[in-house]
């Protein structure tokens, strides 16, 4: 008993190291190079600005609007981040190296999935006060914080699979937004329903469906991506 225990522990150390080893390339290499978040961050900034002078509303008006024109920011930027992240793996020949190192392949999902995660919050951690500013709206709200977590990791989970399959392609750019938003459709309802009922102080009740939907989401597509990932990347 004692044996298996301790193949066990290395077996998911060993695992734990190729995951951190991967997200730390990746994070190095946008330390370096600055393209993919610099990237998504103008995009984003660009998006509620345009909206900030196409929505000239009261302020009432505007609080009802917040977690619309945050979610299609959130979204578009992720896309961005996503097809740029994968695409750079591919055009640089890093995903064939990738592929080749002796770890399970799924270790190489979670790391590129961490890493996606990882570009995305910091979009959303500097779009939430430049928002804030511009629309005069408190978003330092904790129940806010945990939908856009909730809702963060489920958008990524998902895209991080949809972009490896979209890479292979010639026309990786537009097919990854074809195949993913129809899949990630019920999270962007519910975690704009969600960010809706805690800006608006809805009770609770009313907004526990919604968050429901995203923790089940995240739970069973992240399960999906780790079980077909090995099979995505070998087509």
């Amino acid at each position: 008993m004692g044996k298996s225990q301790i193949s066990i522990r290395r077996s998911f150390s060993g695992y734990a190291r190729a995951v951190w080893a991967i997200l730390w390339k990746d994070l190095a290499a946008e330390l370096r190079g600055r393209e993919m978040l610099s990237a998504m961050l103008v995009f984003a900034l660009l998006v509620i600005l345009i909206f900030n002078f196409a929505l000239e509303l009261d302020a009432k008006t505007r609080t009802s609007v917040t977690s619309g024109v945050l979610w299609v920011t959130f979204a578009f930027a992720g896309t961005l981040g996503l097809n740029r992240s994968m695409a750079m793996e591919k055009d640089r020949g890093c995903l064939d190296g990738l592929l080749l190192t002796p770890v399970d392949r799924s270790a190489i999902y979670f790391g590129k999935a961490l890493s996606n995660l990882a570009f995305m919050l910091i979009v959303e951690v500097i779009v939430l006060p430049v928002y804030s500013i511009l629309y005069n709206t408190n978003l330092f709200n904790p129940g806010l914080i945990m939908v856009i977590l909730l809702g963060s990791i489920g958008y990524v989970g998902v895209g991080t699979l949809l972009a490896s399959m979209a890479v292979q392609t010639r026309t990786r750019d537009i097919l990854l937004p074809i195949l993913l938003f129809p899949v990630v459709l019920p999270v962007l309802i519910a975690a704009v329903k969600a960010s809706s009922g805690f800006l608006q102080s809805i009770p609770m009740s009313e907004i526990w469906p919604w968050l429901n939907i995203l923790i089940v989401y995240d739970i069973i597509f992240i399960a999906v991506a780790f079980m077909v990932f090995d099979f995505v990347v070998e087509e």
